[in-house]
């Protein structure tokens, strides 16, 4: 099994279609094939049905996609690990990040990561620790930040405790202003912006208001983190935000710490614990865990 029979196999499981995922990997449509049918001789069975020209992938193939991925993943990772050894004057970081980590603790570790390896590539995914678990899984990330705990643990990942934030509550400064600090129970029945279902936010404060007897009233709700604090500057209702965000929204929102006991999430580094990081994210790794102090390394 070669590398790059598994990366034809990928084109083709990709564009379900044998001409175009040719043209993807820069090969004519008849060597692809050839090598496709080389792939299946060695596996003993079909990886794609081609019936009246619908490609699709049989049972086989659908059992080998994952796999060829994360060894095509892991081949990449090598070939930047080799790239990096010049004193990381090249090279890259693959991180994962939830939406309001890009916008809160990001900016400031990425600006002091950039001024000590100004050469290393910085590619950031946005998407709900769910998300970012699978794609480590799979071998597309380095690295993710992700709120504790994890929707679906997993063994194969290691995570590093950063730190613990608070949520606030936010509204518009043209409204009537909350009780300060607001209890979680002063919610029922107020107007709020709620974000997208996926998002560790929403699950969190849903589960605080239930907690508290009552069922939230969404005038607005399936927004990413920009969205939601657009729709509470426009006064549509209030929003639950983590701290680190609401010290950066500027003079137009009111923000209202929330009453004793409050709401917390937990902050966590996570990788795949059986291959190591790349040296570049290895130091990006220490950039952050020098900003904050990290509790015992836990495995999920």
């Amino acid at each position: 099994m070669q590398f790059q029979q598994l990366a034809y196999f990928v084109a083709v499981a990709d564009t379900r279609h044998f001409t175009r995922a040719a043209e993807e990997v820069h090969v004519s449509q008849p060597s692809l094939s050839q090598q496709i049918r080389a792939l299946e001789r060695e596996l003993g069975a079909e990886l794609f049905s081609r019936a009246r020209g619908n490609i699709t992938l049989t049972d086989a193939g659908e059992a080998l996609l994952p796999l060829a991925r994360r060894i095509l993943a892991d081949a990449d990772t090598a070939r930047h690990e080799v790239l990096e050894l010049a004193q990381l004057r090249r090279g890259r970081v693959r991180l994962g990040a939830t939406p309001s980590l890009c916008t809160g603790l990001l900016p400031d570790v990425l600006r002091t990561f950039h001024d000590l390896h100004p050469g290393i590539q910085l590619l950031i995914e946005e998407g709900g620790s769910h998300d970012l678990v699978r794609e480590l899984a799979r071998g597309a990330l380095d690295l993710a930040l992700v709120v504790l705990p994890l929707p679906s643990p997993s063994p194969a990942l290691t995570t590093v405790e950063l730190f613990q934030e608070d949520l606030v509550a936010v509204s518009s400064r043209w409204a009537p202003a909350p009780r300060s600090p607001l209890r979680i129970g002063d919610l029922e029945g107020q107007p709020m912006v709620m974000f997208r279902h996926g998002y560790d936010l929403r699950d969190l404060t849903l589960n605080a208001c239930r907690a508290a007897g009552f069922e939230p009233y969404f005038t607005v709700e399936g927004g990413e983190m920009d969205a939601v604090l657009g729709f509470v500057r426009a006064g549509l209702g209030i929003g639950v935000v983590p701290s680190m965000v609401a010290s950066r929204t500027g003079q137009d929102l009111r923000v209202t710490p929330l009453a004793r006991p409050g709401l917390r999430r937990t902050i966590a580094l996570a990788h795949r614990s059986d291959v190591a990081p790349p040296r570049a994210a290895r130091v990006l790794q220490e950039v952050l865990l020098a900003r904050h102090t990290p509790a015992p390394a836990t495995r999920r």
